[in-house]
């Protein structure tokens, strides 16, 4: 028995040059989105940037802080 060659057909799957927009909206009105979330979601926003704006604030603190501490 010998190998009999088989016909194989390629498929190929490309944007058409018509249709280069990939996810449009993604990007459209995005302020409005993130407003949405914001207030649609409050409490989460606020423990997500609690912490996150609390650390930052002592941070800055701190620094000041060392820096006056060398003026005496």
């Amino acid at each position: 028995m010998g190998k009999v060659p088989i016909r194989m057909k390629a498929v190929v799957y490309s944007l058409s040059p018509f249709q280069q927009k990939v996810m449009p909206g993604l990007w459209k009105d995005i302020t409005t989105k993130i407003h949405h979330k914001v207030t649609e979601n409050w409490i989460s926003a606020g423990l997500l940037l609690g912490p996150v704006v609390g650390t930052y604030q002592y941070a800055m603190w701190y620094k000041e802080q060392e820096k006056l501490s060398h003026r005496y």
